[in-house]
């Protein structure tokens, strides 16, 4: 250090390069050197390299300080997972489930080259075998010449968000397969069954390239509907005799299986579960025509082998009709013991009949509306949540607002209401500028 630098404060130029939008690193950098006594300066966002030179020399500083946090190789990586690279769709998969600053630009500049990949659901309670299963379908797949994406979606602590992601011990007959790329995904505290970086990294796998998509969903039985936004085809798993079949016609999850999968159906109790499950089928289409509507429209009717026969339906499914409406689906249900991958290639049959359905009704481009609308809500209540934790923090924290309801000085209602004032106010100011 020069005499000079001696007698004065060390000039220091914080420069933020990237365009992902917000200069959080640069101001963490910036606080670690006035902290230690230099004198910042702060050029701002989104600078060019010949810019900062430019400041550097008419500021004359003794030390540059340059935050790259945000990820400046966005173009690069799209460039790359597009080109097929695995290690970067690991990456662009990891800034989405992480909501890494940029990853927004990432999965706009992904969403042009998606729409061809087949997406299936698979849920059902702990225990029906769901990562054996996903194991094989992905195994048969790349016999069918398909290469596979999985996304494993494991639970989440509610305490402390850790989690351990196990499925990917299950999913060991396409190790060494690189056309296979299993992502073992946290729910991150989602009682949907699916993490909100789900759909974004469904998308991510669709721009890559990968054929067809599986999803495979915590296993929490009842809350698991969240699947029918992201999946075109879901299916949900049933272990024999386990008695979910009563819980799930409650649940509501026999609206959402496309088919019906009764794993593990080497031991007891498998064909008195097939039976079962076709007569709650039944009974939803002879109670109320409107249930019968599931996934795809209203309609329905008995499904076959309605007597005493207990042999499973076939893999194709069926083709409701009642005059003067649209041919609906009504669920397959499949046998299977994944162990042994029996049952697995007439599974894949049934995923292909039910697309060819959607497509042959033309309500693969409903389906695809309401996915939208579905996830546009939820970035609005995402946002709309962050911004207002943005204005509770600014007004003391919560605990303030949780101390003046705690001594009766207002009440929860009150307090959402005025912290909901300034959106209601801007809404409304719009809304009145535009009438």
């Amino acid at each position: 250090m020069s005499a000079d630098q001696k007698q004065r404060s060390i000039r220091c130029l914080v420069a933020k390069v990237g365009l992902d939008g917000h200069d959080r690193g640069a101001h963490v950098i910036a606080r670690a050197f006035r902290d230690a006594g230099f004198e910042v300066i702060y050029s701002g966002l989104h600078k060019a390299p010949e810019e900062i030179v430019q400041a550097a020399v008419q500021e004359d500083v003794d030390v540059l300080g340059i935050s790259i946090l945000s990820g400046d190789d966005r173009p690069e990586l799209i460039d790359d997972l597009l080109a097929g690279d695995h290690r970067a769709l690991a990456r662009v998969i990891t800034k989405i489930e992480n909501r890494a600053p940029g990853y927004r630009e990432l999965v706009s500049a992904l969403h042009e080259h998606t729409g061809d990949a087949a997406v299936v659901g698979v849920t059902g309670s702990p225990g029906s075998g769901k990562s054996t299963l996903v194991d094989k379908l992905a195994e048969e797949y790349r016999d069918r010449g398909l290469t596979v994406g999985v996304i494993a979606v494991d639970p989440s602590s509610p305490y402390t968000g850790g989690a351990v992601l196990g499925d990917r011990i299950r999913m060991a007959s396409t190790v060494g397969d690189m056309d296979v790329f299993v992502r073992s995904m946290s729910a991150r505290g989602n009682l949907g069954g699916l993490s909100t970086a789900t759909a974004d990294a469904v998308k991510a796998l669709d721009a890559f390239g990968k054929d067809r998509i599986i999803i495979e969903t915590v296993g929490a039985g009842q809350n698991e509907i969240d699947v029918v936004r992201a999946a075109d085809t879901v299916a949900v798993l049933v272990p024999p005799s386990s008695g979910d079949t009563v819980q799930m016609l409650k649940a509501g999850i026999l609206e959402i299986a496309d088919v019906f999968v009764v794993n593990k159906a080497d031991l007891d109790g498998a064909d008195r579960t097939v039976k079962e499950l076709r007569e709650m089928i039944e009974l939803r289409d002879d109670v109320n025509p409107v249930l019968g509507a599931g996934k795809h429209g209203p309609g329905g009717g008995p499904t076959p082998n309605d007597g005493d026969d207990e042999s499973p339906k076939s893999a194709a499914g069926t083709l409701d009709t009642v005059e003067g409406e649209e041919a609906t689906w009504t669920p397959s249900i499949l046998e299977t013991v994944a162990t042994r991958g029996e049952g697995v290639d007439a599974l894949l049959d049934a995923f292909a009949a039910h697309r060819e359905h959607v497509a042959a009704t033309g309500r693969a481009d409903e389906i695809e509306r309401r996915r939208y609308a579905e996830e546009i809500r939820t970035l609005l209540r995402d946002d709309a949540a962050g911004l207002l934790e943005r204005e509770i923090e600014r007004r003391g924290g919560i605990d303030e607002f949780v101390d003046a309801v705690v001594a009766r000085e207002t009440d929860p209602y009150e307090v959402a209401d005025d912290l909901l004032g300034p959106l209601r106010e801007c809404v409304e100011e719009r809304s009145h500028d535009e009438d």
